[in-house]
């Protein structure tokens, strides 16, 4: 992922390795200091670059990590959805549990409400925008929203695409400093 704005994150870069079953390696070249930062697993639930959502909101929990049931079918604008209640089986969780309405068409969340361990709501998610890029739905625009102060943070994505023939050798430390300009620009 790479940053062009807005100007405090500016051509910062993001790399997440995901595992099935185990914690995912993630970096972030911060270009202030010039340096590659390994982010700990433990941080997962940290802000992620100053932001409303927290590495583990961007990135994603496995999926073997939380008791899952469909609570009820509604719909989310026009969108007919699942409403599943996700629990955490272990202690490592921010929340004590979500509630996420999934598009029954094309399986992306469209809402999502995060409640603390005393049952208070306290975060919301929302996918504002979904295009679909070469056939595959995509959330091109996403909200995340801390109900208890009110903050709230919006992220766009401007550049888009799949199927680029990336090689995956750029999927390195290297280029999180130097990204090449081609798939930047």
């Amino acid at each position: 992922m790479y940053f062009f704005q807005p100007a405090d994150v500016k051509d910062m870069t993001f790399m997440t390795y995901k595992y099935p079953a185990k914690d995912d390696d993630r970096w972030m070249f911060i270009p202030a200091i010039n340096m590659v930062k390994r982010i700990a697993a433990q941080d997962r639930r940290s802000s992620f670059v100053g932001s409303d959502f927290t590495y583990e909101d961007v990135s994603g929990r496995d999926i073997e990590d939380d008791t899952h049931a469909v609570e009820r079918e509604e719909k989310v604008g026009n969108r007919d959805c699942y409403v599943v209640k996700s629990t955490p089986k272990g202690t490592d969780a921010d929340y004590g549990y979500k509630v996420t309405w999934v598009d029954k068409g094309n399986f992306l969340p469209l809402k999502e409400e995060q409640y603390d361990k005393r049952g208070n709501r306290y975060k919301l998610f929302t996918a504002d925008e979904v295009a679909d890029i070469k056939s595959f739905p995509t959330l091109i625009k996403r909200t995340m929203k801390n109900l208890q102060t009110g903050h709230r943070t919006e992220v766009a994505y401007t550049k888009t695409d799949y199927d680029l023939g990336i090689e995956d050798s750029l999927f390195s430390e290297r280029y999180l400093r130097q990204p090449p300009r081609k798939w930047i620009d």
